[in-house]
């Protein structure tokens, strides 16, 4: 299988194109990759009931139709390390999100960042070694991005997966 490649911060995630529809058969992949984005094709196609030829063209597919996105290790954050995991909610100045997410895609301990609609413009999950970092990422690296109005920062003491893959 090849690598697929995250899309840039701010964009769109796509070239402007739609995948066709999901059939039950690409949902049971999805949902196979999704929980072990290292099987084989030839798994992969006895866990669907397909050939290995269809199981690769289709995965091929869903990687060319940017449905898949790529492949990467979930890293389990504490014992990694990065032992304090916080919100921020930002507010920034109208019209600069794109500013604002190409600086905060270069802070270092930001997992993950996305625009909003409602009281807050951006939200973005800290993962950081202990509570100093965090307020260094927040004071002094967030804060200081061109266009940040304010932040709101909440602390993260459990988490979570959902019990249930959308591709089931």
């Amino acid at each position: 299988m090849s690598q697929g490649t995250n899309p840039e911060p701010g964009g769109t995630g796509g070239a402007g194109r739609s995948a066709g529809p999901l059939d039950e058969v690409d949902r049971r992949i999805l949902d196979e990759l999704v929980r072990d984005g290292r099987i084989s094709i030839r798994t992969l196609a006895e866990r669907v009931h397909v050939s290995r030829t269809n199981a690769y063209a289709r995965v091929e597919r869903l990687l060319r139709d940017g449905v898949i996105t790529g492949f990467r290790a979930q890293v389990a954050p504490e014992p990694a390390g990065l032992g304090t995991s916080a919100y921020i909610a930002l507010t920034i100045q109208q019209n600069t999100w794109r500013e604002v997410s190409a600086e905060l895609a270069r802070v270092r301990y930001i997992e993950h960042a996305a625009l909003l609609g409602g009281e807050h413009d951006v939200l973005a999950l800290v993962r950081a070694p202990d509570n100093a970092t965090l307020r260094d990422v927040v004071l002094a690296r967030v804060q200081s991005i061109s266009g940040v109005l304010s932040t709101r920062t909440w602390l993260v003491f459990e988490e979570f997966d959902g019990a249930q893959s959308p591709w089931e």
